[in-house]
């Protein structure tokens, strides 16, 4: 590090011992200065970034860190952006957050900032999940909500997700013009705290009852459950959100045998359990699984700590129990709900699906079969809340949708993931199949990979930190939209998407036409081959890494020879790895 930089950081450190800082963070920040220079310097080189999505970063003093501080002047940003749009109206927010260290008095400190700007403030009594806050907004007429969550980001993590007023994360053009009102606030004394007190209202067990209505809504198979009433179900919230909510919802479908990993019950924003309190890794879901093996239950399932991902875990006929990836999950929730839909002659013109553009193909070759649109989105939960926001008026029906990162939304009564509705699904999904149809949810799944398809999908993150990291992976993408591979394992290229310039490349006839359904811009390239394999190449937006997305497919003739077409599949991927030099 360079003088110059030590004597700017040091500035801008000595700025937090002035008065209007409380006592323990001047203790911290005169211990960095003294003691520990560099996490001094990465506390304070720069300033937490308000990105398009909100705040997360790293707990501690200092404006590189999530603290009392930067959460303040973030929402006071915020309730000044809110001001300009909503003028001499009543502005309505509402405020959750996840059981992260901190979190609770992140959530009390932007609660006390919005009242004291003049708003009615909601703030749930406790912890609750995301999709929770999400339902919150629109069921409460809010013009904005607040989630303090980092996800399932290590313990040393916070975060805040900012949302708009018809519940989903905020997009363009809110999102980059909220950002430009954080930026104006750069003193303490911008922050308005400590007035109107009253303004706050708590929501408690009785708004919980609303939400779980809500849910209770989604269920197709009611005669199944109360036929299965005491399948087994093992659940765990990993010391989250999810801990009362998702038992309570499962209960309310009408399941009696719901089988609770106690120690991952207790909320402790520690995780002491779990490396990663992360619902899409084996050893995270560990625990769940021995429980499930032990006690021969049906299914597994966990929540992340805001319990928006759900992690699902299935009983194959060998009796191991097989962790779903992402695209797995989606395709078997999308697949039960439209089959159901269609049994019960629910499906009109129009209705649709959603999926992002890096998640499985397989929702499509589904969709199609049972005559609903599938539409295909950016990544990130808010590309498809904005679907559903643009088809309100058209009497059409949203159904079900997700990405590929273990989220799920069934309805359009939340406008984010929902962990809690996903897994009540899955249970009523598995209760449907041993009722109707005497085979496990596994077996089910197999099943559809013989009527539709055997899809397979594998990702790799490629990690290049720091400066030259950055231009190297922008220098990649101009590499590959200048020398995109011809073929990809022998099968020629036949379409190239272009979501940075939305055009799609027809290569034999040369001739460009506009990506159907997309109007954002992003920088992702996608090359479908001949034999329908794809690969899309994506730089990520909040970390320092460029992600490679693959789908294969196979036609699978019997459940008999899935193991074999599985492997091959999988060999599959890792020779397209090979050739693209990611291995």
């Amino acid at each position: 590090m360079t003088n110059e930089l030590e004597r700017q950081v040091l500035a801008k450190a000595e700025k937090w011992l002035g008065a209007e800082y409380d006592e323990a963070t001047k203790q911290q920040v005169k211990h960095l200065i003294e003691s520990d220079k560099n996490e001094l310097i990465e506390s304070f080189y720069k300033d937490l970034e308000f990105g398009t999505g909100g705040l997360r970063g790293i707990m501690g003093a200092g404006t590189n860190r999530m603290n009392i501080y930067t959460v303040g002047f973030a929402t006071q940003g915020l309730a000044n952006y809110l001001k300009k749009n909503f003028p001499n109206e009543e502005i309505r927010v509402a405020i959750s957050h996840d059981s992260r260290n901190n979190s609770r008095m992140f959530a009390e400190r932007v609660a006390d900032i919005f009242a004291s700007n003049g708003f009615k403030v909601f703030l749930f009594d406790a912890l609750r999940p995301t999709p929770e806050l999400s339902f919150a907004i629109r069921e409460l007429k809010c013009q904005s909500g607040v989630m303090v969550t980092a996800s399932h980001n290590p313990k040393e993590y916070n975060g805040y997700k900012a949302y708009w007023s018809d519940g989903s994360q905020v997009t363009a053009p809110h999102d980059t013009n909220i950002i430009k009102e954080v930026e104006k606030i750069t003193e303490v004394s911008q922050v308005l705290t400590g007035k109107n007190g009253e303004n706050i209202t708590v929501l408690g067990e009785e708004f919980d009852e609303i939400y779980l209505a809500a849910i209770k809504k989604l269920s197709l198979s009611p005669e199944s459950v109360k036929n299965c009433h005491d399948m087994k179900i093992v659940y765990t919230p990993l010391h989250g959100a999810g801990v009362r909510l998702t038992p309570a919802s499962l209960r309310n479908f009408g399941f009696t045998n719901i089988i609770l990993v106690k120690e991952q019950c207790v909320l402790d924003g520690n995780f002491p359990t779990v490396e990663s309190p992360n619902p899409e890794e084996r050893k995270t879901m560990s625990m769940a699984i021995e429980l499930a093996r032990k006690e021969g239950a049906d299914l597994a399932m966990a929540t992340d700590p805001d319990s928006d991902r759900i992690g699902l875990a299935l009983r194959n006929g060998k009796g191991e129990y097989v962790l779903l990836n992402g695209n797995q999950t989606l395709v078997l929730l999308m697949c039960y709900q439209l089959t159901r839909w269609a049994e019960l002659g629910l499906i009109k013109d129009g209705d649709y699906v959603v999926k992002t553009i890096v998640t499985s193909m397989m929702p499509d070759a589904v969709a199609e079969h049972y005559g609903v649109k599938c539409y295909n989105c950016l990544t990130g939960f808010k590309y498809i809340a904005k679907i559903i926001r643009e088809h309100e008026q058209s009497g059409a029906k949203y159904i079900g949708g997700g990405e590929e990162s273990f989220g799920y939304l069934a309805g359009d009564y939340v406008r984010d993931k929902d962990g809690v509705s996903a897994c009540s699904l899955a249970a009523e999904a598995a209760a449907w199949c041993r009722d109707t149809k005497g085979m496990t949810l596994y077996e089910w799944l197999q099943d559809l990979y013989v009527k539709f398809g055997f899809y397979r999908e594998g990702l790799v993150n490629v990690v290049r930190k720091g400066k030259d990291g950055a231009e190297l992976i922008q220098n990649m993408m101009v590499e590959y939209r200048a020398n995109p591979p011809k073929s990809i394992l022998g099968s020629p290229v036949v379409k190239i998407y272009d979501y940075k310039t939305l055009e799609v490349l027809d290569v034999e006839s040369g001739a460009k036409s506009a990506i159907e359904g997309v109007t954002d811009h992003s920088n992702v390239l996608q090359w479908v081959t001949a034999d329908g394999t794809k690969v899309s190449v994506r730089p990520s937006g909040t970390e320092p890494k460029i992600k490679f997305y693959f789908g294969v497919k196979a036609t699978l003739p019997s459940v008999a020879e899935f193991e074999k077409v599985q492997a091959e599949l999988d060999a599959k991927i890792e020779n397209i790895k090979k050739e693209l030099k990611l291995e």
